[in-house]
Parts: structure tokens; C-alpha cells; sequence
């Protein structure tokens, strides 16, 4: 594609170019905004810019709704403008964390794969615009996204409206690695007729009612770099300790050396424990995630991985310039699609996943939080971690096992708020080792846990709790007047020692 009116190949949208202001002026108090944008990639950008801008002069609140999290401060931006009445399914903006803890901004924190069903059946507000950044639109009407999908497909086919921006900042050899697929209504689809990670079963563009399309903004900027840390020795004997895990389910008989698909979790832990798989003995292997990071493009240069497929590529600035730079060598061994699909049970449950995502914390019992600090305070949301831990063949969390210099520890005697029950988790990982917890019960659990898990400055302290709870007996052992002891001693000293 082009970079002028040669990226719009339906000849009658070439009329409909316009700036990004005009765009802006459209959108209404109270209305809601569906804008395309996963972990930071593919985001709109202009027009929400231009929105913003607006509100300098102007007071009126939107609701937000997007794939995951968005680049470019564009969610730092709307929170400092005040203008979002309600965002969902997930924010990552210290800004707007703050925001919405303080109650000035409502957020409906969801599960990825779900958003879909809510909007297809009506259950929430309708979208009256959806802003979908694009390579260009085909002659014969198709969006091509950028560098994810997310829910920009839903947004299209749902919104009453809708405006293209056309990026020419982003990669045009991403034409072609789209696979847009329509699941349908609930009671009425077929099987997703997904079974291998490298299958492509739809279109490889956004299919678009043509006199929906309002207008198209030309915009030249890329995606915002990933914020990911580099990996520390904590992260390392983390990605140790699962490489141990998995090496004793392949001695078992369970897995094999290319194992088995693979999803990770955005963020810096989940990143530098997939990059442990770079010096290890596995190889072949797939990747089916919602989000691809640094480390998986480490593992295909290094001929580990063999194939990846997600809803969107996000990636540090070092890195986004390597891998766009030379496109062409990773463009068949990637697909990108709707986040619908990429988090969907069905397919995580068929395709037997190993789940990698990270906690908060987690309890002596498996117990996961993995979005609010001591209970009552956001910090993201769940995205995308309990589509895979409820359905995939190995739900895995990790987390270091203690944060803030030690006045935290990140294993406690009960969560305080609780995203995976003990149901839902297989593996808890720290940099003191892992406990596999499938087939345990409560009381064989928590041992396993307090031993393997827990930081040696809080194990002692631990060890007391359970044995307390333990004489006071029960399925699942408690000392409920101290349960949240170790948190409340935190908010009174600033310390959970």
C-alpha cells in the first residue's frame, strides 16, 4: 500500500478523507466510543487526540471501550481531561488507575474473550463510534488493521458509525498475517473451526458496511514502545524453576520437548520467564497468546519457535525496530486475530495450553489476585489471565515472592481479592521454587505452597498462621480473625514484617 488516497481502494470512501478534528466534533456527550488498540498496539490515535483537545474548551464524558490497554497516553490523556464516564475491559495508565480507585471514573474490569458477548447480545451501552486504526481499506471493503485486532472487528460490525484512521507509520507488510474471523451469535455458531495454532479460518481484513464509514483520517505515528523491565536473577531463577516443572512433566510422560502451545501474559515477569526458554532444550515450539512480546520473537531468531499467533504485537522501542525493520522474515510465522478468538475457551481448551500469567499475590491454597492491591485498590484488570487459567492444560501464575524491598510478601495466608480460585491454578512459581498443585487437597496444598513459595523472612511467620489455622479445622484451614492481618498491619506501618 501506498501512502496517499492509494491506501483507500473503495473508490467511493476516497471522498471522505477528513482531518481529525472534524472527526472529534461528531463525537457527543454521552456517547460510546469503541477504539481499536491491544497492550499498547494498534491503537487509535488522532482522533482521540483530537477529542481531548477538544475537552480544553469544551465539558462532556464518553465511555471507552477498547481492546486492552491503549498507547500513545491516550489513557493518561482522557483521565487528565475527565472527559471517560466508563472504561472497559482493561487499563494499564497509572493516571487512570488513580482515577478510577478515587471514584471519579467507572471501570468494568472483564474478562478479554467476553466483551464480545456482551456487545453481540446488548447487555451493555451500544457503540455510537467505533475509531479503528488501519493500513488502508481494500476495494472490496475490508479494513486492514495494524499491529493487532482486539476487539476491532466487534466495534465495526456493532457500531452505528465509524472512522478509519489510516496509519502510515505502521508496517505495510502487516497486510496479510490479519485472520478475521465472525464467531456469531450464542446459540446460533458453529465450532470455531480453529485446530492448529497456525490455521487460518476467516478473512484477512475487517469486513465494513461502506456507508458506515463516516470518515477516513491519514495519521504517520507509531505504536508506544512496551514499558517491560529487562530480566533480573529473580525473573531467571523463576524461568528456572518452571523450566524444572516442565522438564519433569516431559519425564513423566506427560509433554513432550516441543511441549506444548504456549500463552504468556503481558508484563515484564511473564516476558523474562518466556526468555528462559531461549537456552533451554525445547524447541519447535508453537505460541497461541493474546499478546506477543519481546521474548517470542527472541525464541523465533533463535529458531525455538516455529510459529506464534495472538490479537496484537507489542513490542520495546529496540525491539519494535528490529522486528519491523525486517518484516519479512517473521510474516509466516505469524497471524494476528480478534482478541474473541485468540482468548476463546473452545480453542485454549482443544489446543491444550501451557498458561503463563502473572499474580499479585496468591494465598496458601492457590487462591489468585491478580488486580487489586490489598483488596479494594485496581492496579489493571484480569485481562486476558482467566480466559486461559480456567481452560488451559497447565494454568501457571508467577510472581516474585516478595515486592517493596521485602515489606511485602507476595504470598499471604488468604488472598485478598480473589480473580482465580484454587480451581482455576495449577502451578504457582517464585523465585524460591514452584508448587504443583494439581490433585492436592487444601491441607496437602498449603505446605507444598508455605515450602516452596514463600520468602524465607515471612515463612516462620507463616508456618505459625497455618498451624493455628489447622487447630481450628475445616476443609480449608482459617484463623479468619487474622486472615487479613498481614494486610492490615501493611496499611497501619508500612510493613508486612
Amino acid at each position: 500500500m501506498g501512502h496517499t488516497i492509494e491506501r483507500i481502494k473503495a473508490i467511493q470512501l476516497q471522498e471522505r478523507i477528513i482531518d481529525a478534528e472534524l472527526a472529534a466534533s461528531w463525537i457527543q456527550d454521552g456517547m460510546t466510543l469503541g477504539l481499536s488498540g491491544f497492550t499498547r498496539a494498534g491503537d487509535a490515535k488522532a482522533v482521540p487526540l483530537a477529542l481531548i483537545k477538544r475537552a480544553e474548551t469544551e465539558s462532556f464524558k464518553v465511555n471507552v471501550f477498547t481492546g486492552a490497554s491503549l498507547g500513545s497516553d491516550i489513557d493518561r490523556l482522557f483521565a487528565e481531561a475527565g472527559i471517560v464516564g466508563k472504561r472497559l475491559p482493561f487499563q494499564a495508565d497509572p493516571v487512570m488507575r488513580k482515577k478510577i480507585n478515587e471514584g471519579d471514573m467507572l471501570f468494568v474490569d472483564h474478562h478479554l474473550s467476553q466483551t464480545a458477548e456482551w456487545i453481540k447480545a446488548g447487555v451493555i451501552e451500544p457503540i455510537d463510534f467505533a475509531i479503528i486504526e488501519a493500513l488502508g481499506i481494500t476495494e472490496d471493503g475490508l479494513i486492514i488493521p495494524t499491529t493487532s485486532v482486539g476487539n476491532s472487528a466487534l466495534f465495526v460490525q456493532y457500531a452505528k458509525n465509524v472512522i478509519v484512521e489510516i496509519n502510515t507509520a505502521q508496517p505495510a507488510l502487516f497486510e496479510g498475517i490479519h485472520d478475521i474471523y465472525d464467531t456469531g451469535r450464542q446459540g446460533e455458531r458453529l465450532p470455531i473451526p480453529l485446530t492448529r495454532v497456525d490455521d487460518r479460518i476467516g478473512v484477512p481484513g475487517i469486513p465494513v458496511d461502506l456507508e458506515k464509514v463516516r470518515g477516513i483520517v491519514f495519521t504517520h505515528q507509531p505504536d508506544s514502545p512496551s514499558t517491560i523491565a529487562a530480566a533480573d536473577e529473580e525473573t531467571e531463577q523463576m524461568a528456572e524453576h518452571l523450566l524444572n516443572f516442565l522438564r519433569s512433566e516431559v519425564r513423566a510422560g506427560r509433554l513432550t520437548e516441543r511441549l506444548a502451545p504456549l500463552q504468556s501474559g503481558i508484563g515484564t515477569v511473564a516476558n523474562a520467564v518466556l526468555q528462559g526458554l531461549l537456552d533451554s532444550e525445547f524447541d519447535d515450539l508453537e505460541v497461541y497468546s493474546e499478546v506477543l512480546q519481546d521474548a517470542v520473537f527472541e525464541l523465533i531468531d533463535a529458531g525455538k519457535v516455529r510459529f506464534a499467533s495472538s490479537s496484537s504485537i507489542t513490542l520495546s522501542e529496540e525491539k519494535m525496530k528490529q522486528v519491523y525493520g525486517n518484516f519479512e522474515k517473521y510474516r509466516d510465522k505469524l497471524i494476528l486475530r480478534p482478541q474473541e478468538i485468540s482468548n476463546h475457551p473452545e480453542i485454549i481448551r482443544r489446543l491444550g495450553l501451557i498458561s503463563i500469567n502473572t499474580a499479585l499475590e496468591f494465598d496458601i491454597y492457590g487462591n489468585v489476585n491478580s488486580t487489586h492491591v490489598s483488596g479494594t485498590k485496581m492496579m489493571n484488570g484480569i485481562g486476558g489471565s482467566g480466559d486461559f487459567a480456567r481452560n488451559a492444560r497447565l494454568s501457571i501464575f508467577v510472581t516474585k515472592s516478595i515486592a517493596k524491598g521485602g515489606r511485602i510478601s507476595s504470598v499471604v495466608p488468604f488472598a485478598t481479592h480473589i480473580d482465580h480460585t484454587e480451581h482455576d491454578v495449577d502451578i504457582v512459581v517464585t523465585e524460591q521454587g514452584y508448587a504443583d498443585l494439581r490433585g492436592l487437597a487444601p491441607r496437602e496444598r498449603a505446605p507444598r505452597i508455605i515450602e516452596n513459595c514463600v520468602h524465607p523472612m515471612y515463612k516462620e511467620k507463616m508456618r505459625d498462621y497455618y498451624m493455628e489455622a489447622l487447630a481450628r479445622g475445616g476443609q480449608t484451614p482459617h484463623v479468619l480473625e487474622q486472615a487479613f492481618s498481614w494486610h492490615a498491619k501493611l496499611a497501619q506501618t508500612g510493613t508486612m514484617l
